[in-house]
């Protein structure tokens, strides 16, 4: 049996939740050598992940992969990790903005140490933009990139639409993740190979996260009764006055703090607990009621930057004109076609986005750069076969 496509690759990941440590699976899993850093110690202000046995087990984006504990508020933590790092060929990290940075393991630090290191980064809004540093969640993310709007129905809230889980997540991102894994591979050994995904397979594989928390009772088979799953009022998209939505998601405690205080509800008893089950329903209630009170462009003027993770919920001609998502120029219009840019953004490589072509348009181009003798050339266009 040939070796896996991504053997020889060795990958640095910094601890965290989420699309990160997925990231760091899906390379464990074609074969790189993932070295996880883990916290020494848990943090403070982590949100509750469940209360099942044997975490570890669970957390099964960490399989295939190697742990260490350093402590990273120590110079010689920092330095170990640096030697880490500097003999990787990728670094993956999943924190907020300058948060690396202010570690001493930021890009610039980390790639003078190893020139050729590929540096990823996961954040929700990015790396720069006016909503760079403010906490937030998939289904806040969702929301500003008009990405949520179009699972909406008449008479209720959006939700994630068609396409992205399956077609696309499942389907288009798990090919080209083969693709690229194969192709290395190939350039190692010469090998190619066939590339078989399924939507199945990969809308399967996108849910990760998803079945790590019912494995660890955060959701259940019955709707609403977890976080995750409608059950909980401050995880909920809802409508404003003026017919708009918003979306809420103040998962870790800190963030739920501040979201209840900025919505004045400090002192209503339905909010004291936020894990107190029976009474979320009440609450979903009573926030619905509140929300409905200013629209939307007002919540945002309230909520919007702050760690109470929030985001409206726009559609696509919306989302194309918010702020944050101008600034990163996340869409672009093309011949007068509004469209997404590329993702995700390279510090070096900046992609020439093309116009698409008239069917066949190429055709003499393609034939003169092709070297084809010209007799040939000549029967397929007599026989109108080009």
């Amino acid at each position: 049996m040939s070796k896996a496509p991504l053997a020889g690759i060795k990958v640095v990941e910094i601890a965290g939740i989420g699309p990160g440590p997925c990231a760091g699976m899906m390379l464990a899993d074609m074969g790189a050598e993932v070295i996880v850093i883990e916290r020494k110690s848990a943090a403070d202000a982590a949100a509750a992940m469940g209360t099942a046995n044997d975490m570890n087990k669970h957390m099964f984006f960490n399989r295939g992969k190697k742990s260490i504990g350093i402590d990273m508020k120590a110079p010689e933590g920092v330095e170990a990790a640096l030697k880490f790092i500097e003999d990787a060929d990728i670094l993956l990290e999943g924190f907020r903005p300058g948060v690396m940075e202010r570690l001493g393991l930021g890009p610039d630090v980390c790639l003078q140490r190893n020139p050729k290191l590929v540096y990823g980064r996961m954040t929700g809004w990015g790396q720069y933009g006016p909503l760079s540093h403010a906490a937030g969640h998939d289904s806040n993310y969702t929301g500003i990139s008009g990405a949520q709007w179009y699972g909406g129905r008449k008479g209720s809230v959006p939700t994630a639409p068609l396409t992205l889980v399956g077609d696309l997540g499942g389907g288009t991102m798990m090919l080209l993740w083969g693709v690229m894994c194969a192709l290395n591979h190939a350039g190692q050994t010469g090998e190619g190979q066939v590339v078989d995904a399924a939507i199945t397979d990969g809308s399967a594989y996108l849910s990760s996260l998803l079945m790590m928390m019912n494995n660890t009772g955060q959701i259940a088979d019955e709707f609403g009764t977890g976080w995750a799953d409608g059950g909980a009022p401050w995880s909920e998209t809802y409508e404003c006055a003026d017919g708009g939505f918003i979306n809420v998601c103040a998962l870790e405690p800190q963030f739920y703090q501040q979201l209840i205080e900025l919505l004045e509800l400090t002192d209503n008893p339905l909010f004291s607990n936020q894990w107190d089950t029976a009474s979320w329903d009440k609450a979903k209630v009573e926030l619905a009621t509140l929300f409905r009170r200013r629209t939307r462009d007002q919540w945002c003027e309230l909520l919007e930057g702050t760690d109470s993770c929030f985001a409206p919920v726009l559609n696509f001609t919306e989302a194309a004109e918010h702020p944050h998502n101008v600034e990163r120029k996340t869409f672009l219009e093309i011949e007068g076609v509004l469209q997404p840019a590329p993702a995700p953004k390279l510090s070096l490589n900046q992609p020439e986005v093309g116009v698409a072509p008239i069917a066949g348009g190429n055709r003499d181009e393609l034939i003169a750069a092709s070297g084809w003798d010209a007799d040939f050339v000549a029967e397929l266009k007599a026989k109108q076969v080009i």
